[in-house]
C-alpha cells in the first residue's frame, strides 16, 4: 500500500503523488463477492454499531428533554449551560448515526423531523422566527408539534432557541414560552429517538432483513444487494460532509479566487458545533467500517486497499479535529484554510477510494458507482 503524509498545503502534490491502490491491480481477474463472509459484516454492522448507536442517541435525548424541562422551572446561567451541553451531547450522538440514512429514519420524515438541512433560502429559520414572534403556544407541546413542518421541530430550531437572537430572555423568564418551544423540541427529538431504537430492537424487523438476505427480504434480495447497501452508507456519508457541510460555507477556489466563506450557511454554526459534528460523521463511518470488518470482504491480494480507506479516513479527521475556532474565526486564518482545502481535496480522494477501489475490489462491478446510484 502506497500511502504519504503531507502538510495540508502540499495538497496537489501529495494527490498526484499517492494514486488509489486499485489502479495498481488494474490487471487482476474479475472480482467477486465473498458471500460467506458477507453474513457477519452485516451483523456485526447492526449489532455493534447501528443499534448502540440508536441506543446513545435515544439516551442522550431523554437527558436533554430533563435538563431542558428542569431549567425552565428554574431558570438559572448554570441551568443554560447545562442545557446546551446536553445539546451538544444530542448533536453529537445524532453526527455519529445519521449516515445512516436507511429503514426507519427515511420513514414518517423522522430525518427530518430531527434534523432539517440544509435550509435554503433560511425558509426553515423564518418558521422558527414567526413561532417566536407570535409565540404560537401549539409549539409548546410535544403532541402538537410534530404536525407542523419539519422545519420547526428538530436540532436546528432548537440551536436557534438557545443560540439565537433573543436567547437571553431564557434565563430571565420562569417556564417563558422560548422555553417551553424548546422543551417541547427536545421531547419531540427524545420520541423520534425512541422510535428509532425500537424499530431496530425488534429482532424479527429491520435488522433481520439486514442480516439475512434473501428471495422474500423486502429490503435485500441477494447477498449483492446486502453488500452495496452497506458500502453505499459510506459512500453516500463521505458525499454529505463534501457536498452538504464543507462546500456550503467553503469552496476553496473558486474561479481563480479563494472564497471568503460563508460561516452562516455552516451546520450548527451558532453552538459551534460545525467541525465537531463533521469530524463525528467521519470518525462514525470509519468506525463502521472498521467494526463490522468489511475488509474481510476483500480478496488476500487487495488487503491494502482497506488500509488504504483508512488512512485516509485518519488524516481528514485529523484535520478536522485541529480546527477548534469558530467557523467564522476559521474561515477568517490562513492556516485553518489551509485545513479546510484539505479536507475538501481528500474527501473527494476518500470517495474514490471507498466507491471505486473497495467497491471493485469486492466484487461488485467493474464501473459500478453508488454515487451515480447505479
Amino acid at each position: 500500500m502506497r500511502i504519504c503524509a503531507v502538510p495540508f498545503l502540499s495538497l496537489a502534490i501529495a494527490l498526484s503523488a499517492c494514486p488509489a491502490v486499485a489502479q495498481e491491480g488494474a490487471a487482476l481477474s474479475p472480482r467477486v463477492l465473498n458471500e460467506k463472509a458477507l453474513p457477519a459484516v452485516m451483523e456485526k454492522a447492526v449489532d455493534d454499531f447501528i443499534r448502540p448507536g440508536y441506543r446513545q442517541l435515544l439516551e442522550a435525548t431523554q437527558s436533554l428533554s430533563k435538563a431542558t424541562h428542569s431549567f425552565c422551572e428554574n431558570p438559572s446561567k448554570d441551568g443554560l449551560g447545562k442545557v446546551q451541553m446536553a445539546f451538544d451531547g444530542v448533536v453529537h450522538q445524532w453526527s455519529n448515526i445519521e449516515i445512516i440514512r436507511v429503514g426507519p429514519v427515511i420513514e414518517g420524515n423522522r430525518f427530518e423531523r430531527f434534523l432539517f438541512y440544509p435550509d435554503r433560502k433560511s425558509t426553515g429559520l423564518k418558521q422558527v422566527q414567526a413561532i417566536l414572534a407570535k409565540q404560537d403556544e401549539t409549539a409548546t407541546s410535544v403532541d402538537t408539534i410534530k404536525g407542523k413542518s419539519v422545519a420547526v421541530q428538530g436540532l436546528g430550531a432548537l440551536e436557534f432557541v438557545l443560540y439565537g437572537t433573543g436567547s437571553e430572555v431564557l434565563e430571565a423568564e420562569k417556564n417563558g414560552f422560548r422555553c417551553g418551544y424548546g422543551a417541547a423540541i427536545a421531547d419531540n427529538l427524545a420520541e423520534v429517538a425512541s422510535e428509532l431504537s425500537a424499530e431496530w430492537e425488534k429482532p424479527d424487523g429491520i435488522q433481520a432483513a439486514w442480516k439475512r438476505p434473501g428471495a422474500n427480504n423486502p429490503v435485500f434480495r441477494t447477498a449483492n444487494e446486502a453488500a452495496t447497501g452497506l458500502l453505499g452508507i459510506l459512500v453516500h456519508g463521505i458525499e454529505t460532509v463534501k457536498d452538504q457541510r464543507l462546500r456550503p460555507f467553503y469552496a476553496g477556489i473558486v474561479n481563480g479566487k479563494a472564497d471568503p466563506g460563508h460561516p452562516k450557511l455552516a451546520i450548527y454554526w451558532r453552538s459551534g458545533n460545525t467541525m465537531p459534528s463533521i469530524s463525528t460523521n467521519l470518525k462514525a463511518m470509519q468506525t463502521l467500517f472498521s467494526v463490522s470488518d468489511m475488509e474481510s470482504l476483500l480478496p488476500e491480494d487487495s488487503r491494502s486497499v482497506a488500509g488504504s480507506v483508512n488512512f485516509v479516513f485518519k488524516s481528514v479527521i485529523g484535520a478536522a479535529d485541529k480546527i477548534d475556532l469558530p467557523i467564522d474565526e476559521a474561515l477568517a486564518d490562513d492556516e485553518e484554510r489551509g485545513k479546510l482545502d484539505f479536507m475538501a481535496l481528500n474527501t473527494q480522494d476518500l470517495l474514490d477510494r471507498v466507491n471505486r477501489d473497495f467497491g471493485g475490489a469486492i466484487g461488485l462491478g467493474a464501473g459500478f458507482s453508488f454515487a451515480d446510484g447505479d
